[in-house]
C-alpha cells in the first residue's frame, strides 16, 4: 500500500469505528434500539467519523514524532536489564498477594459467585455437564468440597480456593512485571505496575472471585508475554525451552478454562500459518505451528477425557446459539403480531411461550434457560429455516437484539445494569451489575474489615460508581476497547507489525464475547490485565529491522 495513502486510511478506521460505536451506543442506551432508517443517524456518523479521523491523524503523527525517537533501545536477543529471575518474581508476587489479602479479609471468604453454586453442586452430586468447563468445575468445586470434608465448613473451602487463586495470579502478575523489567522498564514503572496489579479494583475483584475468568485471564497474560517474546526474537524464543513450555501450557489451560478460548486460538493459529508463508518466518514455521497444534490437541484430549470419564451431559446447544435465541425472542416479544401461526408453532417447539415472555433485551439467560435441546437436535434444519425466514422479515430487529447484548463492550457510556431487578442469594440487583460481589450458598460473607467490604459493594452494585466521570472511564469496557483500538492501529500506522501480531489473539477473544449472552466485565477482564503489556510495547522501541520499514 502507498505510504501516503496508508497514513490517511489507517486513522480513518478507528475514527469511523468510534463514530459508529458512539452513535449506535447512545441510541441503544437511551432508546433500546437503533433507528436504521433515520438519515440523521447516518449523517451524524459521517460527520463525527470525519472529525475523529482527522483528530486521530494529528494525534498519531504527533505520537510518532514524540514517542518513537525516545523509545527504549532494544537489541534483538539481548535483555536490557539482568534481574534475578526467581527472587524478583516472588518478591513482586508477595507484594501483590499482601494487597489482595487486605481485600480478602474484607470480603471473607471471597467472591463465590457467577454459577459457583452450580459448579460446586456438580461435584457434590457427581452429576456433571459440559455447560461449565469441567476443568474449572473439578478445580474449584473439588477444592471447596475437599476442604469442607476436612473441616466441616464450606466457608473454609471457599476461602482456601480463593487464597490458592490469589497466590497463582500474584505469581503470574509478578512474573509479568519481572519480564517487563528485563526489557528495560525502570523502577518507577515497576512500582506503578505493583500498585496497578495489586490495587486496581477490576483486577482485584476477579483475582478473588471463584469464577473461571481470573485464572483464564492469567493464562492469556502468559500467552501474550510469550507471543511478544516470539515476535521480537523468534530464534531466541526457541532457545529458551521455558518459553516454549510456558506458551504450550498457558494456551492449553486457557482453552480448558473457557470454550471461546479454543475458537479464538484456532483462528489465531490459522493467521500464524498464513503469516509464516513469508520467507522470513520459514525457519520457525514448523516449530511454532507444531507447538500451537500440540496445545490444541492436548486441550481436546483432556477436555473430551474429562467428559468421558465423568459421563458429563453434553447435549446443550443454547450457549453457542445465544445470539439466534435472543433474536427470535426479540422478534416475538416486539413484533409477535407479524408472525404467522405456523411460525409461532415452530418457535414454541424450541422456546416455550412462557420463556419468550421473559425476554430481557440486555441478557439472554431468562429465555435460553428453557431452550429445548432435544427438539432442536431432532430437526435442526427446520429451526434454522425459521431463523432465516424471520431474519429476512425483521433484519433490523435481529441487529438490535444482538447489539443490545453486546454494546456495553464497545460503548464507553454504557451503564452495566444487565441484571437489574434480578434477585440472587443475598440482594436484588438495582442500578449496577458491574460485578456479582456476593457469596452464593452454601457460603456466607463474614467481613473482617467492613470498610473494605462496603467499598467493593459500592463499586460492584452502586450505579454511582459508573457515573463518576474519571472513575467510570477506567472501569468501562467500552473505554478500554477505544484505547486498545487506538494503540493497535498506531502499531499498524507506524509499521510496527511485530508489536501488533501478539495482540491479535486477545482481539479475537474480544470478538467471541460479542456473540455471548450479555455484556459483563467478567468476559473482558483481559483488557485491563494486558493493558500494561500493550502500553509497554507502545513505549518500547522496535527492533531496527521493523523500525526501518
Amino acid at each position: 500500500m502507498n505510504v501516503d495513502l496508508k497514513k490517511k486510511i489507517i486513522p480513518a478506521i478507528p475514527g469511523f469505528v468510534y463514530a459508529v460505536c458512539l452513535v449506535f451506543g447512545h441510541s441503544l442506551e437511551k432508546e433500546g434500539s437503533i433507528a436504521y432508517r433515520d438519515g440523521r443517524l447516518w449523517l451524524t456518523i459521517l460527520i463525527l467519523g470525519i472529525l475523529l479521523s482527522a483528530a486521530l491523524t494529528v494525534i498519531m503523527n504527533q505520537l510518532q514524532k514524540r514517542l518513537l525517537p525516545k523509545g527504549l533501545e532494544h537489541e534483538t536477543g539481548q535483555q536490557i536489564r539482568q534481574v534475578p529471575a526467581g527472587r524478583m518474581t516472588f518478591l513482586y508476587a508477595g507484594i501483590i498477594f499482601l494487597c489482595y489479602l487486605i481485600v480478602f479479609l474484607g470480603v471473607y471468604p471471597g467472591f463465590f459467585v457467577y454459577d459457583a453454586q452450580d459448579e460446586l453442586m456438580q461435584v457434590i452430586t457427581r452429576s456433571f455437564s459440559t455447560h461449565h468447563p469441567l476443568f474449572h468445575v473439578l478445580l474449584m468445586g473439588g477444592t471447596v468440597q475437599l476442604i469442607h470434608k476436612l473441616t466441616g465448613s464450606y466457608n473454609a473451602g471457599i476461602a482456601c480456593y480463593t487464597l490458592l487463586q490469589m497466590a497463582a495470579l500474584s505469581l503470574i502478575f509478578g512474573y509479568g512485571i519481572r519480564k517487563l523489567k528485563e526489557e528495560g522498564m525502570g523502577r518507577r514503572g515497576g512500582i506503578l505496575l505493583l500498585a496497578y496489579f495489586g490495587g486496581f479494583p477490576t483486577i482485584v475483584m476477579f483475582s478473588l472471585c471463584s469464577a473461571k475468568d481470573g485464572l483464564f485471564t492469567g493464562m492469556v497474560l502468559l500467552m501474550v508475554l510469550m507471543l511478544c517474546a516470539f515476535f521480537r526474537d523468534p530464534a531466541g524464543f526457541f532457545q529458551k525451552k521455558g518459553h516454549c513450555a510456558c506458551l504450550f501450557l498457558s494456551s492449553c489451560l486457557m482453552m480448558l478454562l473457557r470454550n471461546n478460548g479454543f475458537y479464538a486460538f484456532f483462528v489465531f493459529v490459522v493467521f500464524l500459518a498464513l503469516l509464516f508463508l513469508k520467507a522470513e518466518w520459514k525457519p520457525y514455521r514448523k516449530k511454532m505451528l507444531l507447538l500451537c497444534a500440540g496445545a490444541m490437541l492436548a486441550f481436546l484430549v483432556v477436555n473430551k477425557g474429562f467428559a468421558f470419564v465423568l459421563h458429563a451431559d453434553d447435549s446443550e446447544n443454547q450457549e453457542i446459539l445465544t445470539v439466534p435465541i435472543q433474536q427470535l425472542a426479540r422478534v416475538y416479544s416486539m413484533e409477535g403480531d407479524t408472525l404467522t401461526e405456523q411460525q409461532k408453532e415452530t418457535l414454541f417447539e424450541i422456546l416455550p411461550e412462557e420463556a419468550l415472555k421473559r425476554y430481557n433485551p440486555k441478557v439472554s439467560d431468562p429465555v435460553k434457560v428453557d431452550f429445548d435441546n432435544e427438539a432442536y437436535e431432532a430437526d435442526k434444519g427446520k429451526y434454522r429455516r425459521l431463523w432465516s425466514d424471520l431474519f429476512r422479515e425483521h433484519p433490523f430487529g435481529y441487529f438490535n437484539a444482538w447489539f443490545m447484548t453486546s454494546y456495553g463492550f464497545w460503548y464507553p457510556g454504557a451503564v452495566i445494569d444487565v441484571y437489574k431487578g434480578n434477585t440472587v442469594f443475598t440482594f436484588t440487583y438495582e442500578g449496577s451489575s458491574y460485578f456479582g460481589y456476593e457469596v452464593e450458598e452454601p457460603g456466607e460473607r463474614k467481613s473482617l474489615i467492613p470498610l473494605v467490604d462496603r467499598a467493593y459493594r459500592f463499586l460492584s452494585l452502586d450505579e454511582r460508581a459508573q457515573e463518576i466521570p474519571l472513575l467510570s472511564l477506567v472501569l468501562s469496557p467500552g473505554a478500554m476497547f477505544f484505547l486498545w483500538t487506538f494503540v493497535l492501529c498506531f502499531f499498524w500506522y507506524t509499521g510496527q507489525d511485530r508489536k501488533l501480531w501478539p495482540f491479535l489473539f486477545p482481539g479475537l477473544l474480544f470478538l467471541t464475547v460479542l456473540l455471548g449472552p450479555t455484556y459483563l466485565v467478567r468476559y473482558v477482564v483481559f483488557l485491563w490485565v494486558l493493558l500494561p503489556v500493550l502500553l509497554w510495547e507502545l513505549c518500547r522501541k522496535s527492533e531496527r529491522k521493523a523500525a526501518e520499514k
